[in-house]
């Protein structure tokens, strides 16, 4: 199932760290993809036993390798292929940024929420009852002279 050695892109799209293999590579071209402190190209060999840190803002991920593997597996099995070794920290500073991210935001300040697009909705459709039925009839020639 498992080979000795595989290219780090290939694991950590197997591995289930990213979406796309694509996204892994471009991970690993930008420096977000480290081992043993050293950044790593797309093409680098992992083997079991290598720690592989993933940063994805703010965080940074950290695996072991179990296995060496190149083809995707199932949700259920990761765990024979990598051990998430991530610090307690890490997870800290990701519920501090979620928190974070709404507090300093004030009312009515950025793009409208659900409910006040349906407020402005309904005050911009209703029209006040008296314009509804008036016929507006303007005279123009005033005759008064």
């Amino acid at each position: 199932m498992a080979n000795e050695e595989a290219r780090v892109d290939k694991w950590l799209w197997a591995a289930r760290v990213f979406k796309t293999r694509t996204l892994a590579a471009d991970a690993c071209k930008m420096g977000r993809v480290t081992l043993r402190g050293a950044q790593v190209k797309p093409s680098r060999l992992i083997k079991a036993g290598d720690t592989i840190d993933v940063r994805k803002p703010p965080v940074t991920y950290s695996f072991r390798v179990l296995q060496a593997i190149e083809k995707r597996v199932g949700a259920r099995l990761l765990p024979e292929v990598l051990e998430n070794v991530t610090p307690p920290e890490q997870y800290e500073l990701l519920e501090m940024s979620r928190i974070g991210g709404f507090v300093g935001r004030a009312r009515g300040t950025g793009r409208p929420t659900k409910k006040d697009r349906r407020s402005l909705d309904e005050f911009t459709e209703t029209a006040p009852e008296f314009y509804a039925d008036a016929a507006f009839e303007f005279d123009l020639d005033d005759d008064t002279d």
